[in-house]
């Protein structure tokens, strides 16, 4: 059995769909409670752990670090520790943020890292606990998740596209929009062959291709969703927010392809099954 931390998030439902899997959330294992993770991966003695439970609100953490800190770095360290002593691998979703969003080039996983706020940093020091476990890890960057479930621009798109006919949305920001889905089908790849193949252990990047702005996303979710929208392009000066967002996520997946087999996301088609997802729940 593949335990999973996390329940209602976007990945950790689709986690859930998998086989032999089991999903846990915060009435099991409060994140705030670093000990409460390890003693369930105790309890359960699972094949792998997969860690897809976090504190996301990248707002809320710039006047909140300490909570997320905790949830996002002191919770991994605990799981991953015990993973290490059980030798069972051990799989941490990251981010994006860890990186300053600086140059156009496609981020490798080896470049330095340099958070812009509190929420790239919290998940730099999981990443950072992760790795200095000396377990069999699998860490893997995404960026710009979406799915039919949760918060996330697409859904919030289709919100404000179905009362609206122009939107302003940023322009600056480039990336690669990544299924929920896939993310959650590679994260059990990975365990299962980290499993067979303790090498393999180190941080990966998962995310969409072809890469693109929020606008031009925006831009491809009301044309498939037959919403007539106008988009008017603007700098992300024009839309502040208390945590600054990195210009350029683009990040190169090919080690996570040569490890495990697994290509990037292709968002196009992702988008086309959750708009589908979508309309089927509605109906």
């Amino acid at each position: 059995m593949i335990l999973v931390f996390g329940k209602s998030g976007q990945v950790a439902t689709e986690l859930a769909a998998l086989p032999d899997t089991q999903c846990f959330g915060r009435d099991a294992a409060d994140l705030t409670d670093p000990a409460s993770s390890a003693a369930l991966i105790l309890q359960h003695a699972p094949s792998a752990v997969i860690n897809a439970a976090a504190y996301t609100a990248v707002d809320k953490a710039e006047e909140d670090e300490d909570t997320a800190h905790l949830v996002n770095a002191q919770a991994p360290a605990a799981m991953a520790r015990v993973c290490a002593e059980m030798g069972i691998p051990f799989v941490h979703i990251s981010t994006d943020y860890v990186f300053d969003g600086s140059g156009t080039a496609l981020w490798q996983p080896t470049d330095p890292v340099a958070p812009l706020g509190a929420y790239g940093r919290t998940k730099l020091a999981g990443e950072q606990a992760v790795s200095d476990s000396k377990g069999i890890f699998g860490i893997l960057r995404t960026s710009w998740v979406f799915s039919a479930h949760g918060n996330n621009f697409v859904k919030t798109m289709l919100r404000l596209g179905a009362s609206r006919d122009a939107l302003t949305i940023v322009a600056d920001q480039i990336g690669g929009p990544t299924a929920a889905r896939d993310i959650a089908q590679t994260c059990h790849v990975m365990a299962l062959q980290l499993a067979e193949d303790a090498t393999k252990s180190g941080v990966y990047h998962f995310a969409g291709a072809p890469t693109l702005s929020w606008a031009d996303f925006a831009r491809a979710i009301f044309a498939k969703a037959g919403l007539d929208v106008a988009v008017t392009d603007i700098p992300s000066k024009d839309y502040p927010t208390p945590a600054a967002r990195p210009a350029n996520s683009r990040m190169d997946c090919t080690t996570t392809t040569q490890a495990f087999g697994v290509p990037p996301c292709d968002w196009d088609a992702a988008l086309d099954a959750v708009l589908e997802q979508l309309k089927d729940t509605s109906a």
